[in-house]
């Protein structure tokens, strides 16, 4: 579990699929886990207060989005119980224990972050072949990010590709809205073919 803090107010968290698992809360079951949720909720709670000081009293606007390589981000905001206006699947069982008002979302993008070119180089050419993806490729806080669109992919063979590029890179937490305002495109389509076409793997 990743905590990070984006202002006074907001925090973000992550939790990749292991982490759920040792938490007794199966990918397929997401949203059906509302009381392990609740008590995951809260644990992560504990964890912003002790790691960052965030205090997580009063009301507050609760983001869940789950994605298919990441895992789950949670984005929680601390507002003014007349700012909570979020059209979203409320749980009232959760919100028993915080005053909250809780977004749930599945996205279908998959986030992979390189340490360097040589890594997506090889990635790359694992992939190509294997998968007719395009995806896109951006160069952002020192790491290249591949960014793709899992709807295209049927399930079965989107976690087999998910697999294969985590042996190169990790998944990782940042937002597409975040690359596309901060991040530089280095190659906003077919990032996959392009790269294999004009580099070579390593030891080639």
């Amino acid at each position: 579990m990743k905590i990070e803090r984006l202002s006074q107010d907001k925090i973000r968290i992550f939790l990749t699929f292991d982490d759920l698992s040792e938490r007794g809360i199966q990918r397929d079951d997401l949203w059906r886990e509302m009381s392990k949720l609740q008590d995951l909720f809260a644990e992560m709670m504990d964890q912003a207060y002790t790691e960052l000081g965030f205090d997580a009293t009063g009301p507050l606007a609760v983001e869940v989005f789950a994605m298919p390589a990441q895992g789950m981000v949670v984005i929680v905001t601390r507002t003014r119980l007349d700012n909570l206006n979020i059209s979203s699947h409320d749980d009232e069982d959760m919100e028993g224990v915080y005053e909250m008002e809780v977004t749930l979302e599945e996205s279908d993008t998959v986030l992979f972050a390189f340490r360097d070119f040589e890594h997506f180089i090889d990635a790359a050419h694992e992939v190509n072949g294997r998968f007719d993806v395009s995806g896109a490729l951006y160069l952002y806080n020192g790491q290249y990010m591949y960014h793709l669109d899992g709807a295209s992919i049927e399930q079965s063979r989107l976690q087999a590709l998910v697999a294969l590029l985590a042996e190169f890179g990790e998944a990782t937490s940042v937002t597409t809205a975040v690359l596309e305002e901060y991040g530089s495109c280095i190659m906003p389509e077919h990032a996959i073919t392009l790269t294999c076409e004009y580099f070579k793997p390593r030891g080639t």
